[in-house]
């Protein structure tokens, strides 16, 4: 391995330091992204309960916004509540905004690297040719052992960024999805949240309580 490392000459080097914070980010994203973890099956069901039997409390409130990106999301509507529908909406959509943002880190610097490695490879391509050609103008074309520096770094570099490249992009795409699927469902869930706020203040107005 270590020879080939060598062989792909110098430019070998920045590919394969992007493989290693693509292969990073790739597992970081996927053990982050997951379904337990940003969207929790139970946690609205149990939102809507709180609400409809009035048991929402700052304590609670804290408590779901540490829960998950859905739980914040939540958090935030426990929160303003008492406030019109078009302020609370409003609400949800700024926490939803930092919220993708947070879902999307690293996935932008994935992207770069699925661009840059194979132009890497093809600058690795490029170098090698060039130094083929100056062994053949130093006068060694009958010695196909003096070429074989130059053609191996420019075919190597080019099998090495294709190789980060393809599973960076493949992965880019599934990851960039993922993430799109995510701010579907919480926008399905923060119109919900509204509808069940409001439903739980036309109880409060309609209550026998309320009426005396």
């Amino acid at each position: 391995m270590w020879e080939i490392v060598r062989a792909g000459g110098p430019l070998m080097w920045p590919i394969i330091l992007s493989s290693i914070i693509a292969a990073a980010i790739i597992l970081e994203r996927l053990w982050t992204l997951q379904d337990k973890r940003v969207l929790p099956r139970e946690l609205p069901g149990k939102v809507w309960q709180l609400i409809e039997s009035n048991q929402v409390n700052d304590k609670v409130i804290a408590a779901l916004e540490q829960n998950s990106p859905l739980g914040r999301l939540l958090a935030t509507g426990l929160a303003n509540r008492h406030r019109p529908r078009e302020i609370l909406m409003e609400r949800l959509e700024d926490t939803g905004r930092h919220v993708v943002h947070e879902l999307e880190r690293f996935i932008n610097t994935l992207g770069t690297i699925a661009g840059v490695a194979p132009l890497l490879g093809l600058l690795g391509t490029v170098t090698g040719i060039i130094r083929a050609f100056n062994v053949i103008e130093a006068g060694g074309m009958g010695d196909p052992r003096a070429l074989s520096g130059g053609i191996a770094e420019a075919l190597i570099c080019t099998v090495a960024g294709l190789c980060v490249a393809i599973p960076a992009l493949i992965f880019y795409r599934y990851l960039r999805g993922r993430v799109d699927g995510i701010v579907v469902e919480m926008e399905k869930q923060a119109i919900r949240m509204a509808d069940v706020v409001e439903a739980a203040r036309l109880r409060e107005r309609t209550s026998p309580a309320a009426a005396a």
